[in-house]
C-alpha cells in the first residue's frame, strides 16, 4: 500500500491535531515501511540521574506509531491507540534525543500493530521496544470523518 500522506503533509498533519507537543518531536524518516522519529530532548523530559523519564519515551513510540498509521491511512485524528507493551531494557542516555523507528507489523482494515525500538542517538542498542495497537477508525464513520 503506498503512502497517504508524505513527510511533510504528515508532520503538517500532526501539528493540526496535536499543537500540544507538535514542538516535541521530528521526522527523520518516511517510508512504506518504515518511520523514524526524533524526541528533541528537553529538561522536561528528564528524570533524577540525567535519563530520559519512561513517559517520555512512551509518548515517543505511541506519537511515532501514530504517524506510521496516519502516514498509510490518511488523515485519521481518532485513530486511537488500544494496546502497549514496553520493555526498558537500558539507560537512556538524557543528553542527546531519542530516536523511534518502527515497522508496521500488520495493517488491517481496523487495527494497526507496530514493533518500535527506541535509540538515545548515536548507539545503535536499543534502550526500549515497544508494541503498539492502534484502532483505526471505519470509512465514512464520524470518527473517520473529524479527522
Amino acid at each position: 500500500m503506498p503512502l497517504a500522506l508524505n513527510k511533510e503533509e504528515l508532520m503538517t498533519y500532526l501539528s493540526e491535531v496535536f499543537p500540544q507537543v507538535a514542538d516535541d518531536f521530528a521526522l527523520d524518516a518516511l517510508s512504506e515501511d518504515c518511520l523514524t522519529m526524533r524526541l528533541l530532548v528537553a529538561d522536561r523530559h528528564l528524570r533524577p540521574g540525567g535519563t530520559v523519564s519512561g513517559p517520555s519515551m512512551f509518548a515517543l513510540a505511541d506519537c511515532a506509531t501514530y504517524a506510521m498509521v496516519l502516514a498509510r491511512v490518511g488523515r485519521q485524528a481518532l485513530a486511537v491507540t488500544t494496546g502497549c507493551s514496553m520493555d526498558f531494557m537500558r539507560k537512556p542516555d538524557g543528553s542527546v534525543d531519542m530516536i523511534a523507528e518502527i515497522r508496521l507489523l500488520k495493517l488491517g482494515r481496523s487495527l494497526a500493530v507496530g514493533d518500535i525500538l527506541l535509540f538515545s542517538e548515536g548507539s545503535d542498542k536499543p534502550v526500549a521496544r515497544a508494541t503498539m495497537t492502534y484502532s483505526i477508525p471505519p470509512q465514512g464513520s464520524a470518527a473517520a470523518v473529524a479527522g
